[in-house]
Parts: structure tokens; sequence; C-alpha cells
């Protein structure tokens, strides 16, 4: 049990587990361990799995039709990752889901979470809360993405992640943001001589 404590603790943070519960949770758990550049999640086929983050970086992107990538999440230690359109409705994904870094993760599958909620609805509560943690980061995001400027939303994310800064690629951060490379580049030099 002691190699699914980071989950357990995360989950015992929002609701009070006994030992049973505890034992029963990591049951259902696995270890997965990726290299950088691997993928967990590919379109066409289901999420199974939702991702701990224990270790290292990953990014959940969308291909365009012209080929350009654009990042939907981005998940570092403590975070949760996966295709939630795919893995809740057990449906084929659409997004990529890949390493940015090696990475240890705690994955729960699809039927074993459903099994847990069914024995122990505490859990329901317990995904209920980060489900909805989840979806009210989404609309700010988007409110963001419609309501600030480029600049603006650059500085929220450096002010509010400052450990993905130095670890996530400018490509990437600039995709999650909505916007070029070049246009981030553009926004550091700017900065660079006002100071």
């Amino acid at each position: 049990m002691e190699d699914f404590l980071p989950v357990i603790n995360y989950v015992s943070r929002h609701i009070q587990l006994t030992d049973e519960e505890k034992s029963y949770l990591a049951s259902l758990l696995r270890i997965t361990r990726v290299k950088k550049k691997q993928y967990i999640v590919q379109p066409d086929f289901v999420c199974k799995y939702k991702s701990y983050v224990v270790k290292g970086a990953l990014r959940s992107f969308l291909m365009g039709n012209e080929g350009q990538e654009h990042t939907i999440s981005i998940a570092i230690e403590d975070w949760w990752i996966a295709d939630y359109h795919s893995y809740i409705n057990q449906v084929p994904a659409t997004l990529f889901v890949e390493a940015l870094e090696d990475s240890i993760l705690i994955q729960i599958d699809y039927n074993a979470e459903q099994l847990l909620m069914e024995t122990h609805p505490k859990f329901e509560r317990f995904f209920r809360i980060i489900s909805q943690r989840s979806l009210a980061s989404t609309q700010h995001r988007m409110l963001s993405n419609l309501s600030k400027t480029a600049e603006q939303r650059f500085e929220e994310f450096e002010t509010k992640y400052p450990k993905m800064m130095n670890r996530i690629p400018q490509y990437i951060i600039a995709s999650y943001l909505g916007f070029s490379s070049e246009f981030l580049s553009k926004i550091r030099n700017n900065r660079t001589k006002k100071s």
C-alpha cells in the first residue's frame, strides 16, 4: 500500500478514510512509469485510465486540421490527467496525453472507479469535489481567454504556476495560453527591454 500513499493522501485531504477504505482503494490502483514523449492516450482509442502524477509532467492536446497542437491541459505532481470525455463516456478519445518528462503515475481504470463508488459511496463525494474544481478551473481559463490580453494571460499563468515555467517547454505554454511560441518570445523580449 505504501506505493499508493500519494493518492491515498490526496484523497484524504478531501474525505476521511478508514484503514479498510485505504486498503481497498490501493487494491484498485496501479503504478505506471512512462518515458518522455510517450503517449498514454491517443485519439480513436478509449481512455481507460485516470492518471495521478506522482513524479513528472504530462499534457493533453488536440491536433488541429493544419497540424498545429492545441494544449488543453498540463499536469505536474499532485494533479490528475486524462481525456475526460473519453474516460467518463467510454468512447474513443480525441486527445493525445503525452509525457513531457519521464513520469510515474498512479492510475485507476474506469470500471474500478465505478466499483469504488458503488461499494463505498463516500468516494462519489471525492470525485464530485475534484470534478467541480476542474470545471471551475476550466471555466476560469475560458473566461481569461475571452477577456484578457495575451500578456495578461501569460502573467497570470506565470504567477499561478511558477513551478511550470522552467519545466514546461515554451511552445507548450504558448499553446496552452492560445498563442504562438513566437508571440510568447515577443512578450518575454518586451518585458526584458522594460526592465
